[in-house]
């Protein structure tokens, strides 16, 4: 049985990961990979904890989680997709599309 602390420990890893990726990249993919995989590892502390507790409310509500990750996915890429095609670069220095 591996104790809850392991996951805790792997799950904070992969959230500061995340945010490491977010701070530093210019890159928008890699901003949203990053984003991903800070939801992924909150995701996995609500696994550990609700087989910790023997509950299933951690299960689905990371089941919910992950629907409206794919939601965003899908919408952030479609948006990724569209600001290439009129900016030709997926660097987030050279978006100034809210400026005057």
């Amino acid at each position: 049985m591996i104790p809850i602390s392991a996951y805790l420990v792997v799950a904070a890893v992969l959230f500061g990961i995340g945010t490491v990726g977010v701070l530093t990249s210019r890159n928008l993919i890699i901003v949203f990979m990053s984003v991903e995989l800070m939801l992924n590892a909150g995701n996995l502390v609500l696994i550990a904890f609700s087989r910790a507790l023997n509950v299933l409310d951690g299960h689905v509500f990371v089941f919910l989680v992950l629907t409206v990750a794919a939601a965003e996915a899908a919408v952030g890429l479609a948006m990724l997709i569209t600001l290439y095609r009129n900016r030709e670069t997926v660097n987030i220095d050279r978006f100034d599309l809210l400026k005057w």
